[in-house]
């Protein structure tokens, strides 16, 4: 999923560009008004983060533009105004929600990842199945951006989503690592040698009863990793 950041401040746009590729989406930044509606033309991203006060076109003019085209595309605000009655302009305008600088990464991973819930249960991607799927002794909903394990809720990124697809589609079977970059990360990503391991690790903190004794994401040591069906030998 494409996600488009209008935000003039460079240092906060690649903070937040940072935020988004690692929850798994493909991250735009536009430094200007013009230059976001141009990539969002051309892009036509699934989510939308635009701060309200830009160079040649502030966002509240990019917001009205991007809803003549698209009423669906969700939209975040993210600005240092704080007055209420801008919080309602942006909410009128069509702004799916609002995030006030400064702002913690946190808040920003758990309204992205709200926003795209709200999105997939309107409209279904094809990759992300609506109904649950049994992974190890999980129940996995992809649309949801969430497992569950008996009453304990698990909050997953779209990334850890497609980590876990990707291997229950070839379970029994090693999944190289090429293989999960290419897939879970996108072809252009050049990847450090680290990366994909440190985000298994967390991973497994999240979904495993033990991660250092791990039943779902198994390490096939120089190779990559596999799920095996549970009770497969």
């Amino acid at each position: 999923m494409k996600v488009l950041i209008a935000e003039d401040d460079l240092h906060i746009g690649e903070g937040l560009r940072d935020v988004v590729e690692a929850e798994g989406y493909t991250p735009m930044l536009a430094s200007d008004g013009e230059q976001a509606l141009a990539l969002f033309h051309v892009q036509r991203p699934q989510l939308v983060l635009l701060d309200i006060m830009m160079p040649k076109r502030d966002g509240y003019t990019v917001c009205r533009e991007i809803r003549r085209v698209d009423n669906d595309v969700p939209v975040i605000f993210i600005s240092a105004k704080s007055e209420e009655i801008d919080r309602v302009l942006g909410l009128e305008l069509g702004a799916d929600d609002y995030i006030m600088k400064p702002f913690g990464v946190r808040e920003v991973v758990a309204r992205i990842r709200a926003v795209t819930r709200r999105t997939l249960a309107r409209t279904p991607t094809p990759e992300l199945a609506t109904d649950a799927v049994r992974i190890g002794d999980l129940e996995l909903y992809p649309s949801q951006l969430r497992a569950r394990r008996g009453d304990m809720q698990i909050d997953l990124s779209l990334r850890d989503v497609k980590i876990l697809q990707h291997l229950l589609q070839h379970q029994g079977n090693v999944v190289d690592r090429d293989s999960l970059f290419n897939h879970c990360w996108g072809r252009d990503y050049f990847p450090n040698s680290r990366t994909l391991d440190q985000h298994i690790s967390k991973l497994r903190k999240l979904i495993e009863r033990d991660p250092k004794a791990p039943a779902i994401i198994a390490t096939v040591h120089g190779v990559g990793y596999r799920y095996d069906e549970p009770g497969a030998s």
